[in-house]
């Protein structure tokens, strides 16, 4: 029956393309009253395959939802995508007018700037090559501060079973309008003190920026672990758009030697 189906659409879809041939090749004879009926008739079709042509590329030309993560290391034993680059967000944007702006319960913005002229909005990625389906853009205007960041919240899988001998990569795709100096700043809680471990992010033409933590030398009791976040950093933002269209984190086990 589905066949049968498909074939009779087939037939009817050129029947009705075959007629808009004939009536274009003939407009310029056609009688004025039967050129109002087809050019009303033609514009109402055109509004609904405009409106579909207008979705399909709206929904083909952007990354999918579940957008695949990037190859990670060999070895790798876990790999996170935050939820700001995995799906929508309750809070989609705000301004951030307090030195701490909460867009979720793992990720916020932080900074120390007098003005109320920061924001930040989660944005649907357009392009395949930005991996996520989703990234955020931080717009700057006016700024007085000395640091402007976001803090990704580490999630319990993240230092479940975390040691000294382990190795954490953060892959991120940002994007800025200007050159700027930017980095990443793991740190991790065991007991009370924090260990903390900076690297600068490389930001290529492309925007990737990798960059690994060997906990080695973070001088870690990694019998407390109990928890961690992981700040970007950008000094000098003033008048600048920042655009992190993907931000994946991963570990794996240093090799024994």
């Amino acid at each position: 029956m589905a066949r049968l189906r498909q074939v009779l659409d087939t037939w009817h879809l050129r029947r009705v393309q075959s007629r808009w041939i004939r009536a274009a090749e003939g407009a310029a004879e056609a009688e004025p009253f039967a050129l109002r009926s087809l050019r009303a008739e033609a514009r109402s079709m055109r509004r609904q395959i405009d409106r579909l042509i207008h979705e399909a590329d709206h929904r083909l030309g952007q990354p999918a939802i579940g957008a695949p993560l990037p190859r990670t290391p060999l070895g790798s034993d876990w790999v996170w995508r935050p939820d700001a680059w995995r799906g929508p967000l309750p809070q989609p944007g705000a301004v951030a007018r307090e030195p701490r702006t909460g867009l979720c319960d793992t990720l916020a913005l932080h900074h120390d700037c007098p003005l109320a002229e920061v924001s930040v909005r989660q944005t649907r990625n357009t392009d395949s090559g930005h991996r996520a389906p989703h990234g955020l853009t931080v717009e700057v205007f006016g700024f007085r501060g000395s640091y402007l960041s976001l803090a990704v919240d580490l999630p319990p899988q993240a230092v479940d079973g975390l040691k000294a001998r382990h190795v954490i990569r953060l892959d991120a795709l940002i994007e800025t309008d200007r050159p700027l100096a930017a980095f990443a700043r793991l740190n991790i809680q065991h007991g009370p003190n924090l260990a903390q471990m900076v690297s600068a992010l490389s930001l290529d033409p492309q925007g990737n920026s990798p960059v690994e933590f060997d906990l080695a030398y973070a001088g870690l009791d990694d019998s407390r672990i109990g928890g961690g976040w992981v700040d970007l950093i950008f000094n000098d933002a003033a008048m600048t758009r920042i655009q992190l269209r993907d931000v994946v984190l991963s570990r794996r086990p240093r090799a024994e030697l």
